[in-house]
């Protein structure tokens, strides 16, 4: 019952394609300009490698994220988020407007658990 009532409300769905801790912010990142990979690592520093590369493929399989190979030497490689992961972008920014509004109340609670 809780599978279909999370599906029918839409966050299933929604949750299970951006769920986890850096697919956001990877999203957010990518939806104004293409970024490398190395760019992305130095601008998520606290990402190890082999989860930037697991996210970035995830997002890749979503549609979310598309990746362009350049064929030159050294090979390069940019992400850019997709007509898709833009929509699911545009989606995101209420609730990080909400997230920045109830910040300082959320870590005092966290805080005092």
């Amino acid at each position: 019952m809780a599978k279909k009532l999370a599906e029918s409300c839409g966050l299933g769905p929604a949750f299970s394609v951006i769920g986890g801790k850096w697919k956001a912010l990877i999203l957010w990142l990518v939806r104004t300009e293409p970024r490398r990979f190395g760019e992305l690592k130095r601008l998520v520093p606290d990402i190890s490698e082999k989860m930037l590369i697991q996210q970035l493929r995830e997002m890749e399989a979503h549609g979310l994220v598309h990746r362009k190979v350049f064929h030159e030497v050294p090979p390069r490689v940019e992400y850019s988020a997709t007509p898709l992961g833009v929509s699911l972008d545009d989606a995101l920014v209420p609730l990080a407007e909400w997230g920045k509004q109830h910040a300082d109340g959320i870590g005092a609670q966290q805080a005092a658990e």
